[in-house]
C-alpha cells in the first residue's frame, strides 16, 4: 500500500464542521418538533438558530473556496463509467472486485458520488436553507411595511423544512455506510482526518502478478 495526499486542510475542516453542525441541527430540530427531549424547547430553539447561522457562514465560505481554488470542477457530472460504478456497488464490492475508479487529488469522487453530492449541494441544502430562513423570518421580511411572504403559510414552510431534514438524515445514513466501503471499514474516515488515503501500489501489484505468471 502507498499513501496518497487527497484531502486538503480546509476540505477536512469543512467536512467535519459541516457534519457536526448538520447532526446538531437535526437533534435540536427534532426537539423543536417535540420528537425528542434533550435541551428543553427554548434552549433547542436557541441552539438550532445559532447553529443555522454558523452553517450559513460555513456554506458561504465553502462556496468561495470551491470557486477560487477550482475545486468546483470535482462536481461536474458525467455518465462515463457511471454504469460500472453502480455495478460495483451493487455486486462487485461483495466479491472484492477492483474499484472502477482510482481516487486522486484532482478526481476525488467517482461518477456516482458526483451525482449524489451534486444533488446534496443543489437540492437538499438549498431546500433546507431557503425554508429555514423563511421559517425564522416568517412575516418579518417586509418592504415598506408590507409583509412580502404573508401568502405563504408557516405550515407549508415547516413541511418543506421537515422534508429536507429527512432527506439530510437519509443522506447521512447512506454517507456513513459508504465510508465503510474502503479497503478497510475505517480507511475512508482515517483519510478524511489525516488527508492521506492508502491505495494499492500498482508497481508492487504488477511485480507480484509477473512473479505469479513466471512460476505458473
Amino acid at each position: 500500500m502507498k499513501k496518497v495526499y487527497i484531502y486538503k486542510k480546509f476540505e477536512r475542516f469543512w467536512h467535519w464542521s459541516q457534519s457536526a453542525l448538520i447532526i446538531f441541527l437535526a437533534i435540536t430540530g427534532f426537539e423543536v418538533h417535540d420528537s425528542i427531549h434533550i435541551f428543553g424547547y427554548e434552549a433547542a430553539v436557541f441552539f438550532h438558530r445559532t447553529a443555522s447561522y454558523l452553517l450559513l457562514g460555513l456554506i458561504a465560505f465553502a462556496i468561495f473556496w470551491h470557486i477560487t481554488t477550482g475545486e468546483w470542477k470535482q462536481y461536474v457530472p458525467t455518465t462515463k463509467k457511471l454504469k460500472d460504478q453502480m455495478k460495483y456497488y451493487t455486486s462487485g464490492i461483495f466479491r472484492q472486485a477492483p474499484h472502477p475508479e482510482k481516487k486522486t487529488q484532482l478526481k476525488k469522487l467517482n461518477p456516482l458520488q458526483v451525482w449524489v453530492y451534486l444533488g446534496f449541494k443543489i437540492l437538499i441544502i438549498p431546500v433546507m436553507v431557503v425554508s429555514g430562513i423563511l421559517y425564522m423570518y416568517h412575516k418579518t421580511l417586509d418592504a415598506n411595511d408590507v409583509v412580502i411572504i404573508s401568502d405563504m403559510s408557516l405550515k407549508a414552510i415547516a413541511i418543506w423544512h421537515t422534508f429536507g431534514a429527512w432527506l439530510l438524515v437519509a443522506f447521512i445514513i447512506m454517507h456513513v455506510y459508504m465510508t465503510t466501503t474502503g479497503h478497510t471499514p475505517i480507511s475512508n474516515i482515517k483519510a478524511m482526518i489525516t488527508g492521506y488515503e492508502e491505495q494499492e501500489d500498482e508497481t508492487v501489484t504488477k511485480k507480484i502478478e509477473l512473479k505469479e505468471k513466471t512460476y505458473s
